[in-house]
């Protein structure tokens, strides 16, 4: 019996142990393959941390059926206390890309040597430490929110690599892993949390995230937390209605478009008076307009040619005649006053 039980004890430890084992193998493992090289990374500002304990997770990209796109960097909460970060990377072998999962673990395991900046310049973590169950920046690496955050303190980091490369293997970053990276990765780990995962997701709905779209320059770089604010890479807020590639498109062709109907019709509020007369409808109209309101002020102007040729001759024979019989009178008068004088005399 207690063999038995002894038997079933040692069966219970391998199968745990193989558990384990084959979880780590699955997390440092490549996931899957592409043929094409990820885009360099993009140059961003670091937002400031939002509260205490989180932890700095640096932009990856992260690809699919339409290609690369960009997951922001984003501030999260470890799943437990004392774990680090080991972000993911790309590795080049035998003519394929293949991605390397990121995961949680005691310490900072092998990221490819690629430089994300922000206390990941190729091996380990600069961006503060663990002391107890509370989490203290490095403020010379990492932004965070002093009037939040108090734990802090300053300690620069070497940088020697400049490379802004994203994966590993010719043409990009070569590094091996060291002896601390190697012994991080047979630790035990825990994958990225619910959040991270639902936050790579998010990037993936957004058009405005895939490297066709924005040429490897991503509108929003960066999240101060998952599903929280987004920052563009020079850390102002991001738009919160991002545009497709197709809305793009639409918007430059109306911006065309009223281009053109402005300058024509500013070409003919200015083109030479010929041209306007060479329209005889409007004339037409004009002249109609004229005609059916005859108690305007101004009837006279609107009166047809035949009427106003009319009264102007009956008028001037008028005068004439006027002008004719008025000499005659004159001269009757004058003869009558000369008989009067004569018959005096």
């Amino acid at each position: 019996m207690r063999t038995i039980k002894y038997f079933s004890i040692i069966f219970f430890c391998l199968l745990a142990m193989s558990v384990v084992s084959s979880k780590t193998y699955a997390q440092v493992s490549v996931e899957f393959t592409v043929r094409v090289a990820p885009p360099p990374l993009p140059f961003y500002t670091q937002p400031p941390c939002p509260v205490d304990d989180y932890l700095w997770t640096p932009g990856y990209w992260a690809y699919s059926d339409d290609g690369y796109y960009w997951v922001p960097g984003v501030w999260v909460r470890p799943p437990h206390y004392g774990f680090f970060w080991t972000p993911c990377y790309w590795g080049f072998n035998n003519g394929y890309y293949g991605f390397h999962s990121g995961y949680w673990g005691p310490h900072v395991g092998y990221y490819g040597g690629v430089n994300y900046g922000h206390g990941y310049y190729g091996s380990g973590f600069h961006g503060g430490r663990w002391e107890g169950e509370h989490f203290r920046y490095n403020t010379a690496v990492v932004n965070v929110n002093r009037t939040v955050i108090h734990r802090t303190y300053a300690e620069r980091a070497e940088v020697n690599n400049n490379n802004r490369a994203s994966y590993n293997g010719p043409g990009g970053v070569n590094t091996r892993p060291n002896r601390q990276e190697a012994a991080a990765m047979r630790e035990r780990h825990d994958p990225p949390t619910r959040e991270q995962s639902s936050h790579q997701q998010g990037a993936r709905r957004d058009p405005n995230q895939f490297a066709k779209v924005n040429r490897g320059r991503p509108s929003k770089a960066t999240m101060n937390r998952v599903d929280g604010q987004g920052y563009d890479p020079r850390g102002q807020h991001a738009s919160t209605r991002p545009e497709t590639a197709r809305n793009q498109q639409n918007n430059n062709r109306s911006e065309r478009q009223t281009r053109t109907m402005n300058t024509s019709n500013s070409n003919h509020s200015t083109q030479p008076s010929q041209h306007r007369d060479a329209t005889p409808a409007n004339n037409r109209t004009q002249q109609q307009t004229r005609t059916v309101h005859p108690t305007n002020n101004n009837n006279r102007t609107a009166q047809p040619s035949s009427q106003r040729n009319a009264n102007p001759s009956n008028s001037g024979r008028e005068q004439r005649a006027h002008k004719v019989n008025q000499p005659n009178n004159n001269n009757r008068a004058v003869q009558s006053s000369q008989n009067q004088q004569g018959q005096r005399r």
